[in-house]
């Protein structure tokens, strides 16, 4: 299913008119429903009720486009095979949605993760779909499982400030499509510019100062959707260390994010589900930076991370490693920066 530029570039447009329109009709209904994000808890850097449901307008976009655009180009053939995508994206954003509604506890929401993980990973494994097989069924099997609930936790976990999850996720999915396109891995391609598309849309809405979230449906359906892609997602490098790094640097970001957060609550004894302002946007605006600028700056290191995976597919067998290994220690200088920074405001 090769694409042309012109339905790049169509699908993007559509994905993200149709967000960013359909987003303020959500968020109407959201506050006369009363699905709001009241800032009465610790952690929350708001100071108004925010309305939740943003990411029901994210996930119409992307099935809408996506379905939409393979009937009208006559590829019955590849609905299967992007439902075997989307399905489980959907499940998930439906407990998502619930969450936001009822407020489940984290364990409801961590067992769903890890049986759409593993269903997820059963049929990439027995279909033969992964794109960097260790050669195990069962090492691809615990690998795949891990990735999924992994960055669905970590997307989760990076939707903390406004615009930062959605503008990570659109950074993200633009360097998927450029390593995908390069690659000929044109489902992947067309899928990753329909997510940025939406993003971008809902970004118009959720940037600082955010007027919508997109919630737990929002951002499990994202967490899901990425982490499939990922894992289908064939490198070019023939370096076998290089090809796993490049799923993990287009994420570095949520990932570090997740990792500092998860290891600063360990560290204080409590629990890794526990919410709190020790995520990277939290450090940076106790470093003095303003929301507007810490966002910013997340962006911009996703980007140079992502820039660091692009990089990699295109260079010599040589250079290589050699990229990886430097991408790597950035990525620890950085750990070892935040993690360094107060867990929590000084009181």
């Amino acid at each position: 299913m090769e694409i042309s530029l012109v339905q790049s570039f169509g699908l993007f447009v559509f994905s993200f008119l149709f967000v960013g329109l359909t987003t303020p009709l959500i968020r109407r209904l959201a506050i006369r429903l009363e699905v709001v994000d009241r800032p009465s808890e610790a952690h929350k850097t708001h100071r108004e009720p925010i309305p939740y449901m943003g990411g029901i307008a994210i996930v119409l976009g992307v099935l809408i486009t996506t379905y939409g655009a393979l009937i009208l180009s006559g590829n019955s053939n590849v609905i299967g095979l992007a439902s075997v995508v989307l399905v489980p994206a959907v499940f998930i954003s439906g407990v998502g949605l619930v969450d936001d509604i009822k407020r489940l506890s984290p364990w409801p929401r961590f067992l769903v993760q890890n049986l759409v993980g593993i269903a997820i990973s059963i049929f990439l494994v027995a279909t033969d779909s992964l794109g960097s097989p260790t050669g195990s069924e069962i090492i691809d099997m615990l690998v795949s499982i891990l990735w999924i609930v992994g960055i669905t936790n970590s997307i989760n976990f990076f939707d903390n400030v406004d615009g930062g999850a959605s503008g990570t996720v659109a950074i993200s999915s633009i360097f998927l499509f450029l390593l995908s396109i390069q690659g000929d891995q044109y489902f992947i391609a067309a899928l990753s510019l329909v997510l940025a598309g939406s993003t971008i849309g809902f970004l118009l809405w959720n940037k600082p100062p955010a007027r919508i979230y997109m919630g737990d449906a929002g951002a499990l359906f994202l967490g899901v959707l990425l982490a499939t892609l990922t894992l289908r997602f064939n490198p070019n490098p023939i370096d076998k260390f290089s090809s796993l790094a490049i799923p993990i640097l287009i994420l570095a970001i949520p990932i570090l994010d997740t990792t500092v957060a998860v290891i600063s609550r360990i560290k204080r004894k409590i629990s890794p589900f526990q919410g709190g302002q020790d995520h990277l946007s939290h450090r940076l605006m106790r470093a003095k930076f303003t929301k507007r600028q810490s966002i910013l700056i997340l962006w911009l290191l996703s980007s140079f991370f992502a820039f660091f995976a692009l990089a990699i597919s295109y260079a010599s067998f040589d250079l290589e490693r050699q990229l990886t290994y430097g991408a790597c220690l950035i990525w620890i200088f950085a750990f070892a920066l935040f993690i360094k920074t107060a867990d929590e405001p000084k009181i």
